[in-house]
Order: structure tokens, then sequence, then C-alpha cells
């Protein structure tokens, strides 16, 4: 089960929101999905540039420019520059990357606006996808409203070397406000609960280090309880 799978079995008609859109990898799809609006949120400038394009003449996808977060104003948005690449994935709102200084990570920052998702007052918002590098829980703090009006469904990006205790923070949030989250492995859904954290959420930090654990769960998944009976008919019990 990826994200896009289990967006399009489960959609409904309306706007979706991508958090963290990069150049479009699932904004473009989750658009061509019947009578679906998606607005795509990407505060890094060459990121967007290449989205922009990407999604031109699709008067569906409106891209916004702001990062999403729990308060409104301006956030310092973090890159990290490995041998002189910007790591345009790894940008962060919620990261300075400062401990990974090295001959071959530096780190180039930057200004950008900052509003909540509950200040768009969204009326049909049917799905939410957030990779958003550690600052996926700011994002669903600031669209609390949201979430209790509209009942999205959320894919999420959840990973304890960006921030630590997200894996347990996030759930506990969702489950407050009466969702349910899971990750898939092996075909199946599996509850927060059996996430070892040891062995399957260990990467490292560092840009210039490529290393996980095997497997490496990310990919989240939580619903509102009225939904769950839906949800589980996708994977075998």
């Amino acid at each position: 089960m990826d994200e896009l799978t289990f967006l399009s079995a489960l959609h409904r008609p309306g706007t979706l929101v991508d958090a963290g859109a990069h150049e479009g990898l699932l904004t473009l799809p989750l658009a061509g999905l019947p009578a679906a609006r998606v607005l795509a949120f990407e505060p890094l400038g060459e990121a967007r540039a290449a989205l922009s394009s990407a999604v031109a003449g699709r008067p569906n996808i409106t891209v916004r420019p702001e990062a999403l977060g729990d308060v409104a104003g301006t956030v310092e948005l973090t890159v990290p520059v490995l041998d002189g690449a910007p790591q345009w994935q790894w940008a962060s709102t919620s990261k300075s990357y400062a401990a990974h200084r090295s001959s071959r990570v530096a780190v180039r920052r930057e200004s950008v606006a900052a509003i909540t998702l509950d200040s768009l007052s969204l009326a049909d918002c049917t799905a939410i996808k957030i990779d958003a590098e550690g600052a996926e829980y700011a994002i669903l703090r600031g669209a609390r409203e949201t979430l209790a009006r509209c009942r999205p469904l959320l894919t999420l990006e959840l990973e304890e070397r960006h921030a630590e205790g997200c894996t347990w923070a996030v759930p506990a949030f969702l489950d407050a406000l009466g969702y349910e989250t899971a990750f898939e492995h092996q075909g199946r859904w599996h509850p927060m609960p059996t996430l070892h954290r040891p062995t399957m959420q260990r990467a490292s930090p560092d840009p210039s280090v490529f290393e996980a654990s095997d497997p490496y769960i990310f990919n989240f998944y939580a619903w509102p309880v009225e939904r769950a009976a839906e949800v589980r008919a996708l994977l075998p019990d």
C-alpha cells in the first residue's frame, strides 16, 4: 500500500491538500482523481518552480508558496547542501541541520511565509498528504478545525530522525480527534503500538550518511473512525 493507492481507493470528490508537494510527484496523479481539486504547498523556491512548470495548464491545481504550520507568520526554511548540491527533499522548517555541518554538508536558510490550514476555512477537504521533514505535527495542529469539520483521510511521512517522538505524538493527537493511525507492512495493516522503532524507524539524520533499518517504515495512514471498515477492507485481516 502506497500513498497514491490509499488515497485513490478511498477518494471522495473535493479538495486534496499536498503539504510538501516538492516537484509534484503526487500532486499530478491526485489531480486526476474524479472531481478533485489540489492545493499544493511548496515553500522552497526551486522546487516550487519545477512544480509550477509541471502543473501548468491544470486548472484544478493551485500552487501555494507558503509553509503550513500551527501559526501564521514567517518561518526559517533550512536546506542542507551536500557536496555543493542542495538537498531539496530534506528542506525543513523544523530542523536546522547545524549538528551535521561538515566538509561535505553546508546549510542554506531562507525566510518563508507560513499559514495554518485552518485559516483557509476549507469546506470540502477530503484528503491531506503531509511530507514536511519534521513539521508534520505542527501542520496537523494548525489543521485541527479542518480535521474536525471535514474528516479528511491522511497520509503522513513521520520520521524519528527528523522529529524525535513524532511517531508517538502525532497518533495521540489524532486519536483525540477520532482518528485511527496505522502503517502497512507485508500487505497488512498494523496499529501504531506495534511499530518497533529500534528496528523499523532507524535512519541517519545526517544528509551525508545513507543508512536505514530494514524495513524502514515511514509512511503512515490515518482515517476517521467512521471510515474504519472501508479502510480495513483494502487489505486482508
